[in-house]
């Protein structure tokens, strides 16, 4: 596909890593791209198997989204196995950046945090455009932890076009209840009580009915000391109470990369299960 005008790469770094053992590990390259949204370039990790054959079958694409405060390597920091998980599941694996603390919206007070449309169309036509993958929502999976599981699940349910499955990993699924806190969500929702509605339309709890019509398929996974457990149990409600099929889990752990890091395997299992039922 043809990148659109909105779009072009600055600096496509190939650094093909082979790692060391080969049979069962991925390939890392790292990509700076331009965002017209934003004016500005993002960078993001791509994740292909060791194998990769761009003459070949496409391949399924799983998004990994980052948390609050992270950037688009935290994700290998916490979960360093995803370089073998790109190899056995033959999947490529993207970690794109989302900012400091965009909650992955397009900003109503702040023209520099685009990061909805960033992630959902000039980093998903970048991927595609470099990248043999089957480019439709049967290969696309976005997932993500904490702001970033907030992020996963907001993308895929105002684009399901994009995305087919999406994933949270203790994601703070209600933004409202944290009107205080040391995050500045007011910066990019801005004053809650001026912009009221941004903060209603932009928390997953109250988008989920949007499902009702769609077919996205969804995981969500918290743990049981984790503080966005009670956000994860609303959204479980809802789904329940609309009986929208989904997977959750609730786990012992906290709001950590150790709780995430494991989490993360679960995920990928369901992912892949996904993108095999779609083939």
């Amino acid at each position: 596909m043809k990148l659109s005008g909105a779009i072009r790469v600055v600096l496509l770094i190939v650094n093909l890593l082979i790692l060391e053992n080969t049979s069962r590990a991925g390939h890392l390259d790292t990509l700076d791209i331009y965002s017209q949204s934003m004016n500005k370039v993002s960078r993001c990790i791509v994740i292909t198997p060791n194998n990769y054959d761009y003459a070949g079958k496409p391949y399924p694409v799983l998004y990994l989204l980052h948390g609050w405060s992270g950037n688009y390597a935290g994700w290998l920091s916490d979960a360093p196995q995803l370089k073998d998980h790109a190899d056995t599941y033959q999947m490529i694996i993207v970690c794109p950046d989302g900012g400091y603390d965009s909650w992955y919206i397009d900003s109503p007070v702040d023209s520099t945090v685009r990061y909805e449309t960033h992630i959902s169309k000039e980093v998903v036509e970048t991927v595609d455009h470099f990248y043999h993958t089957i480019q439709s929502p049967k290969g696309r999976a976005i997932a993500g932890l904490s702001m970033g599981g907030h992020g996963a699940l907001l993308l895929a349910i105002k684009h399901p076009d994009i995305f087919g499955a999406a994933g949270s990993m203790a994601g703070g699924l209600d933004l409202r209840p944290f009107v205080k806190n040391e995050w500045d969500l007011k910066g990019v929702l801005g004053d809650h009580r001026k912009h009221r509605d941004v903060w209603e339309a932009n928390s997953v709890v109250n988008l989920l009915p949007n499902l009702k019509d769609q077919q996205v398929e969804l995981i969500i996974d918290c743990g049981i000391d984790d503080f966005f457990i009670e956000t994860n149990r609303a959204a479980h409600r809802i789904l329940l109470e609309m009986d929208y099929p989904h997977d959750y889990i609730e786990r012992p752990g906290e709001h950590n990369g150790e709780y995430w890091g494991h989490a993360v395997d679960y995920q990928v299992f369901f992912f892949n299960d996904y993108f095999k039922k779609e083939e």
